[in-house]
């Protein structure tokens, strides 16, 4: 039955969904002429289709749909606590776009929401103005690519150079850019500045192929990484999220000892470590989405509505993966 419905399934962006309002805006024509092969179906409400109920996620992985929406409100959120706010008071993230075009097995993506089809906001200028705002009442650390991989999308909305154009005119804004693509060719035209950090998240090659499904490799991450701080970017590596596999330590210390046979670590900003953490209602989503997944069946823990491995392993992983980032990287750099 699986392998007849793959054998039926369309392509990617098979069907484009536009709300009647985003229809005028410039992105929303671009993209649409970039389809020109696709079906457009006005709708009303992007949740009209993304927020549908009885929607098979890990199915519509295989297909995903694109919708094209504007955000009314809520375009910037405070940094939840399970996230690494680096020191920064005033932490923020945004979600410009929702959803991915990875296919994670461990993303958190699956158990938030019901829908993988992708959510573009197109009215990108109401988010600046909603930036100036908090701007004007103090400093600004915002993520703008958490609930997606803005990066990896690149070549079809321009929105990490409108960012990185946008903080150029706002000392007060730092922004994070997180991904795994390896898509840096396609931003490497723009000035590099001091208040824009790229942050490649890092596997082992072996969580790549298994776990993280249509990501490039570990080489070209890292082919994409050396090229960012060639041209003076500020680059985060995250080993996150680290996970318990089998021959997990020799899997991580061959990875840190790649990542560092080909990168000058004393150009790196600073490092993230973090072990697979998720919310305990988002798990069980997870995992009646992918009832044959290793990673997420293992039998965590749960604290505070967090699960994540238990104390002791937590323990002994975070001060292997430390140690071995700490030979190459000043501890005051390494971020837990």
């Amino acid at each position: 039955m699986q392998s007849l419905k793959e054998g039926l399934l369309n392509r990617a962006f098979s069907h484009i969904y536009v709300e009647k309002r985003a229809m005028e805006y410039e992105l929303t024509k671009e993209i649409l002429k970039r389809f020109k092969e696709s079906k457009v179906i006005e709708i009303e409400h992007y949740k009209d289709i993304f927020s549908r109920a009885n929607q098979d996620f890990y199915l519509q992985k295989k297909s995903p749909k694109l919708i094209l929406a504007v955000k009314q409100n809520n375009l910037i959120y405070k940094g939840a606590d399970v996230c690494e706010d680096f020191g920064n008071k005033h932490f923020y993230y945004t979600s410009i776009m929702m959803n991915c075009i990875y296919d994670c097995e461990y993303c958190y993506l699956q158990g938030m929401y019901t829908s993988a089809n992708i959510v573009i906001f197109v009215n990108i200028d109401d988010y600046f103005k909603e930036i100036n705002r908090l701007l004007s009442m103090h400093p600004l650390y915002l993520c703008i690519s958490y609930d997606t991989d803005l990066l990896a999308l690149e070549g079809l909305t321009n929105y990490v150079k409108k960012f990185i154009e946008f903080a150029k005119e706002n000392s007060d804004l730092t922004i994070e850019i997180r991904t795994k693509s390896a898509n840096f060719n396609l931003i490497k035209d723009i000035q590099s500045q001091d208040n824009i950090i790229l942050a490649w998240t890092l596997s082992p090659e072996g969580v790549i192929q298994k776990y993280e499904h249509r990501t490039p490799n570990l080489k070209r991450r890292i082919k994409s990484i050396k090229e960012a701080l060639d041209r003076g970017f500020r680059v985060r590596l995250c080993f996150d999220p680290i996970l318990y596999i089998k021959n997990w330590r020799d899997e991580y210390r061959d990875l840190i000892e790649e990542v560092f046979s080909n990168i000058d670590a004393d150009k790196i900003y600073d490092v993230s470590i973090g072990l697979f953490r998720v919310s305990k209602d988002y798990l069980k989503r997870m995992r009646k989405q992918r009832p044959d997944s290793i990673v997420l069946n293992f039998p965590y823990d749960t604290v505070e509505g967090v699960c994540s491995y238990d104390k002791e392993l937590s323990r002994n992983m975070i001060g292997y993966v430390y140690g071995l980032i700490a030979r190459y990287v000043e501890k005051e750099k390494i971020y837990i």
